[in-house]
């Protein structure tokens, strides 16, 4: 691509030339899959291979649709490294054993495709439940019993709090300074925390935050908070550049914290995902060249 590249989903002129293969400035960029997630894996890889992408953040359900051996042996062959493994937690429904079982599994197909980090979503509020300290004791206590078996296998479980929005259904942690309560009651090795721009940005205290988070930083994902909300709250997610959030201020607090894995781009945008993907991941590219690096 050249100068005039359009981006996407804006469909303006791309205001930088789009980092070709080989350049050094693309070094830590990774691609979780779900902002191409129309996908498959395969495609997804191929897509980083063209783009010169050169890490992933691969998702549980394209994992099982392809095969987990299947899987495992082209991320192995691809050259790209695996930045995190999307996603596990949801610890604090009604079915503890069936939420423990499943994060093992979890846990072992992490460490099958080798990736340094499973995200955990810890869960929301079970329906007509109204107590939040209970849930986060149970978030607690279910990370105590996972952490020797993710120690074993060498993944690390990273908590990611989540936008105060999504504390009902989704994340009983909505702030890094939550998160880090819970995770420093485990060894480093075991549990991080994930630092996600668009879920930290409004936070008075985030930067206290990521500067106390130190090593547990696990992974930084980078994209934007858009407006309008639309009416899936979860789609709010915009490239780096077109919304409100300081995402290169955010990378260079999780650098000076000591820092220095991959920058996952993680974008849930309906109109990102009906664009082209391999317009997607070059927008993506030049967005990263020109706010977060």
């Amino acid at each position: 691509m050249t100068d005039t590249a359009i981006d996407v989903p804006s469909g303006k002129p791309a205001a930088i030339p789009t980092p070709q293969p080989g350049d050094p400035r693309l070094a830590r960029l990774s691609l979780n899959q779900a902002t191409v997630k129309r996908w498959t894996l395969a495609e997804a890889v191929a897509g980083c291979q063209r783009a010169g992408i050169p890490a992933i953040g691969p998702w549980r359900e394209p994992v099982a649709d392809m095969g987990l051996a299947a899987a495992a042996r082209l991320l192995r062959n691809s050259g790209l490294r695996v930045s995190s493994y999307c996603r596990a937690g949801f610890l604090t429904g009604p079915d503890r054993k069936a939420a423990l079982d499943d994060n093992r599994r979890a846990i072992d197909e992490a460490a099958e495709l080798g990736a340094p980090c499973l995200v955990m979503v810890v869960g929301g509020l079970p329906d007509g439940d109204r107590d939040l300290a209970g849930a986060r004791a149970r978030v607690v206590d279910g990370l105590a019993e996972l952490v020797p078996y993710a120690l074993e296998r060498g993944v690390r479980l990273g908590l990611e709090p989540l936008h105060p929005m999504f504390c009902a259904d989704r994340a009983v942690l909505s702030t890094l300074g939550q998160a880090l309560d819970i995770a420093e009651n485990f060894p480093s090795a075991a549990v991080g925390v994930v630092v996600d721009s668009y879920h930290v940005w409004w936070d008075p205290q985030v930067y206290e935050q990521i500067a106390r988070a130190g090593e547990r930083i696990a992974i930084y994902q980078a994209c934007d908070w858009v407006l309008p909300i639309p009416a899936d709250a979860l789609l709010g997610r915009g490239m780096v550049g077109d919304g409100y959030a300081d995402v290169g201020g955010l990378r260079r607090a999780v650098d000076a914290a000591g820092y220095t894995g991959d920058i996952e781009v993680e974008i849930f945008n309906a109109d990102v995902w009906e664009a082209d993907g391999d317009a997607v991941i070059a927008t993506v590219a030049r967005r990263h060249v020109q706010y977060v690096i």
